[in-house]
């Protein structure tokens, strides 16, 4: 048997674990799998493909990015605007059903985030045989507890938070860290906490610059000079506003920009204190994964060859409570995960004087 694999989206750390676990186990039942090339583009005519068997994965697990490459533009967006699922036209559709019947491609997997499910699942739907395997460092794919590439990306804020902490104690300025995550704000929420921010603010939890504004002046009151303000990018004011939202054109989500650099004047505008801003950015998606996320990747893509094995077609890899399963890609990409204001998490963080911006912290 001949199997797919390809990767679309955003790069995250640990893609290559999973083409590793996906490869291994599938040589293992004697099948042979072509890796295509930027994503679902690789699929249009005449196909832009390699052929991997374990010697081109030999290695590759501690590395980032993908050697399949990856995007987000092209012909197969499923995402756009706000979140809003738009179709891939039928004909993009049967290109790509024409070069995996000449290929003689039995099964394929897609490795993304909800939008390239959303288009995986468009292809399942038209007669491909789909697998999918979630991909997003956000961690905002309702059906797993967790995906590869987040524990990446809040290893990188905390080793940043880690280095601001100084300079702003040494400086007596607050610095704001702006971090990734449109919908949700785990990256925020955990780079946050581990890292010892004295500020977060996330996009499920609206904020009111007073409360930021008078949770700092209160610290400086005793003796705090410094602080900390981790700001996920698609944090909301009370107002229900975006900041800084450029849309470039064409297809998919409006890029979010300049959140933390907003936050950071207004902080020094409403509290004369010195304020300097930073933005982590495409950082986080970069670099070696950490062994957590090499261990969920390979274990990810040899599930998803089990689930080929088994004819479970239609169906992600999910990880729940240390297991690695499978759920419906229909079920998966149906809600986002996102964090809930009144969760265990958010009160322990509100518990040991964390300011979430929707109240002022005054212990």
């Amino acid at each position: 048997m001949r199997i797919g694999i390809l990767n679309s989206g955003g790069d995250c750390p640990g893609l290559n674990a999973v083409i590793h676990g996906a490869v291994g186990a599938a040589h293992t039942l004697g099948w042979e799998v072509v890796g295509f090339r930027d994503g679902f583009e690789g699929l249009l005519p005449p196909g832009d493909y390699m052929i991997l068997d374990p010697s081109r994965t030999v290695g590759i697990t501690k590395l980032g990015g993908t050697i399949l490459g990856t995007t987000n533009k092209g012909h197969f967006v499923a995402k756009v605007g706000e979140g809003n699922v738009a179709e891939v036209p039928r004909e993009i559709v049967e290109k790509a059903k024409t070069t995996l019947k000449h290929l003689e491609i039995g099964a394929l997997i897609v490795v993304g985030g909800d939008g390239s499910l959303t288009t995986g699942l468009q292809l399942y739907n038209m007669g491909v045989p789909v697998v999918g395997v979630p991909k997003t460092i956000d961690n905002d794919i309702q059906a797993t507890a967790m995906t590869f590439g987040f524990d990446s990306a809040v290893a990188t804020v905390v080793d940043a938070l880690d280095r601001l902490h100084t300079t702003a104690e040494s400086h007596k300025r607050v610095i704001v860290l702006e971090v990734m995550g449109r919908h949700a704000g785990w990256i925020a929420l955990h780079g946050g906490m581990s890292g010892g921010a004295d500020v977060i603010l996330l996009p499920e939890i609206p904020f009111n610059m007073e409360h930021v504004a008078d949770s700092i002046r209160h610290r400086d009151a005793r003796g705090l000079h410094s602080t900390l303000v981790v700001v996920a990018e698609g944090a909301r004011m009370e107002t229900g506003e975006l900041l800084k939202k450029e849309h470039v054109g064409g297809k998919g989500e409006a890029r979010l920009r300049g959140l933390g650099e907003h936050v950071a004047k207004k902080i020094e505008a409403m509290t004369g204190k010195e304020t300097r801003s930073c933005t982590l950015g495409h950082l986080q998606r970069g670099g070696a994964p950490t062994a957590l996320d090499r261990i969920l990747g390979v274990r990810f893509g040899a599930m998803a060859v089990s689930l080929i094995e088994q004819g479970k077609f239609g169906r992600m890899v999910s990880y729940q409570q240390y297991q690695v399963g499978d759920v419906s890609i229909e079920e998966a990409v149906n809600q986002l995960r996102v964090v809930k204001p009144d969760s265990e998490i958010v009160r322990a963080g509100r518990s040991i004087g964390i300011c979430f911006g929707d109240t002022s912290v005054r212990s």
